[in-house]
């Protein structure tokens, strides 16, 4: 190589480090769960650029149980590997408040899951999950409310994902944090169902709004989705399907995963707090909504203070909107009745925990 190509090179490569050194942004992200599966998928994304932009260094907090926190040491290995120039600091503890502390997103991916032996009791109802979980996002909520910044976002992936979210904002007490439950990949089931039936392309679809719960119970409205612009249910033009077919594909997609491949979600439910985490922080396309839960305003009807999936926009100052003025037809009344007596029954499994 010639000597001023080689000088140049070198320049270029000086260049690129100062600029990053003096230009990028900086943020903390905290990810429990941080050996499972899904965090598996999700780390490497959540540091490439793809999801905080290629302008922004990302130092990233895992946090795992004690029992596995050794296990973690593998995967900072793996990250730093990959060689992102997005990687900043990689922190593995089984200590919250330190991986909590200052941090602006925090991912709550872990949590007990149904059919864990504990104590030689097989958890397979809700209620006894609930409570289990409980106890995780009360701690979590707490360490959150009192270190984390003030304006920091909280997405909870491990379930039940919306009462696990209300528990962990009532613990928290902290008015300028916000929490959101995952919705996305109910949402991303529902679009490829439409799109499939429909022959169509699953970016067409938009307006995908998931109502209430991320449980069999949620409601995937069709009758508010479009594709290419046109009604879904029109473009599709068989209501039966809709009503019969459709609707228990989406409830029942988590089932029939774990059916199939012995465990549940992990690639998609990444890729799903992906999406949100992007939906969050970058301005709503026109005409679109994102959906996740937050914390009910009364919207709808919904009793205030359910952690309530919604159809959400983030307007051009950041801020999160619960899209107002849509139609529900007595169909989707009907369903949304359900989801929200489950969430209100969840709600009062709990009522010991969040006062």
């Amino acid at each position: 190589m010639p000597l001023v190509q080689f000088l140049m090179m070198e320049k270029e490569i000086f260049l690129s480090q100062i600029y990053k050194e003096k230009y990028m942004k900086e943020i903390n992200v905290a990810v429990t769960g941080g050996a499972g599966q899904i965090a598996y998928s999700l780390l490497p994304r959540l540091i490439s650029g793809e999801t905080f932009g290629p302008d922004t260094k990302v130092n990233l907090r895992l946090i795992e149980i004690p029992q596995v926190v050794d296990k973690l040491q593998g995967t900072i290995m793996e990250l730093t590997d990959c060689s992102f120039e997005q990687t900043g600091q990689l922190v593995a503890t089984s200590d919250i408040k330190e991986g909590v502390k200052d941090a602006d997103w925090i991912l709550l991916v872990g949590s007990i899951p149904r059919g864990i032996v504990i104590d030689g009791k097989k958890i397979e109802e809700r209620s006894d999950l609930l409570k289990i979980n409980g106890g995780i996002f009360t701690d979590q909520g707490a360490a959150i409310g009192e270190l984390a910044k003030s304006d920091a976002k909280i997405l909870v992936v491990g379930n039940p994902a919306n009462t696990n979210a209300l528990i962990g904002m009532n613990s928290a007490n902290n008015s300028t944090q916000q929490w959101f439950a995952m919705t996305a990949l109910d949402a991303n089931r529902a679009k490829a169902q439409l799109a499939e039936k429909a022959a169509a392309e699953i970016s067409s679809v938009k307006n995908m709004i998931i109502w209430g719960n991320h449980s069999p119970t949620m409601y995937p409205d069709p009758y508010n989705a479009t594709i290419n612009g046109a009604s879904a249910v029109e473009v599709i033009d068989d209501n039966q399907w809709i009503e019969d077919s459709y609707l228990p594909l989406v409830q029942q997609r988590g089932k029939a995963v774990i059916d199939a491949r012995g465990a549940s979600s992990a690639a998609s439910a990444a890729n799903a707090a992906i999406d949100t985490v992007k939906a969050v922080i970058n301005p709503t396309k026109e005409g679109d909504c994102f959906s996740a839960a937050v914390v009910s305003d009364g919207s709808y009807g919904i009793p205030k203070g359910l952690i309530f999936g919604f159809p959400l926009r983030t307007n051009s100052n950041g801020k999160i909107e619960i899209i107002q003025g849509i139609e529900l037809n007595e169909f989707a009344q009907t369903k949304i009745k359900v989801t929200t007596e489950e969430l209100e029954s969840e709600r009062e499994a709990v009522s010991d925990l969040i006062g």
